[in-house]
């Protein structure tokens, strides 16, 4: 199943997105796929045509300011999580996606759940893979400084910041054709490194975390989460803590695995996430 590349305007912000669609027709709900801080949909490549094989609908956007996605300047998009949500909210109505499954991952994921949390009658289920889900998770020092005055703005026009981060969090190396394609929007202008400062700068974690803490606990809908073991930056704990305090929540442990878990292990995620996207919810 072949993996499309479009785009679509929507309140005069640019959006990239990559989709498989199914053969024929479906019952099966769409799925959502969402990027982490420093990636782009690309990350998601492995997983989106086995979605379509069995009948699903897949689509991964790039984020405002990431990939192939626009990258406005801080004075036209804040980069907050409500600036995110807003526009998340305008790309889910312009692709008319009624009723999904969510798939988040990393630092921005929070995001996504945080629009989960505010459009739960939208969520048919929710996968979550190594993301932001407790007010003990920090944002890791190697993408913290990047939002640091003066070093940030030098590191993040670096396009080997892209390489480092993306092997240094899932602790493997990531072979050059992909990088040059993670790299690429880095190489092409110096737009996409002013987006990742201003989105560090502006992640709100500490009230994000707090939202995300308290709202799941009164979640309703099938919550699959999936977590690489070895994340250098996301204990584990931190997803065993979530499960416990939210209904209706699995936890898959990776072992070997680490933040960026569909970057090298896409066939041991496919094995839980496949079947889990096919369940039916009360909707």
């Amino acid at each position: 199943m072949s993996i499309t590349e479009h785009k679509i305007n929507v309140d005069s912000l640019e959006w990239f997105y990559r989709e498989s669609l199914p053969i024929g027709r479906t019952d099966l709900a769409p799925v959502l796929l969402l990027h982490g801080l420093v990636s782009q949909s690309y990350s998601w490549r492995n997983i989106i045509p086995a979605l379509a094989n069995q009948g699903t609908r897949a689509i991964a956007p790039d984020w405002i300011g990431y990939g192939f996605s626009a990258k406005p300047e801080k004075r036209d998009f804040a980069y907050t999580p409500d600036a995110f949500i807003t526009a998340l909210e305008g790309f889910v109505k312009a692709l008319e996606l009624d009723h999904f499954s969510l798939v988040v991952q990393g630092f921005l994921g929070s995001v996504g759940l945080q629009y989960a949390l505010r459009h739960p009658e939208q969520i048919a289920n929710l996968a979550i893979l190594n993301t932001p889900i407790s007010t003990a998770a920090k944002l890791p020092w190697k993408i913290k400084q990047m939002g640091l005055p003066l070093v940030g703005e030098v590191m993040t026009q670096d396009p080997l910041l892209v390489d480092r981060t993306l092997e240094g969090g899932s602790r493997y190396r990531i072979g050059d054709n992909e990088l040059d394609i993670y790299r690429k929007p880095f190489l092409k202008s110096s737009s996409s490194g002013r987006s990742l400062l201003s989105s560090i700068r502006n992640l709100q974690l500490d009230s994000a975390m707090t939202e995300i803490e308290s709202g799941f606990k009164e979640w309703q809908q099938p919550i699959l989460i999936q977590w690489g073991m070895i994340d250098p930056w996301l204990s584990v704990d931190i997803a065993q803590n979530f499960t416990d305090s939210a209904p209706n929540t699995e936890l898959i442990k990776l072992n070997n695995v680490g933040h960026y878990p569909q970057e090298h292990y896409h066939e041991v995620i496919l094995e839980d996430l496949l079947p889990f996207v096919r369940r039916k919810d009360a909707h």
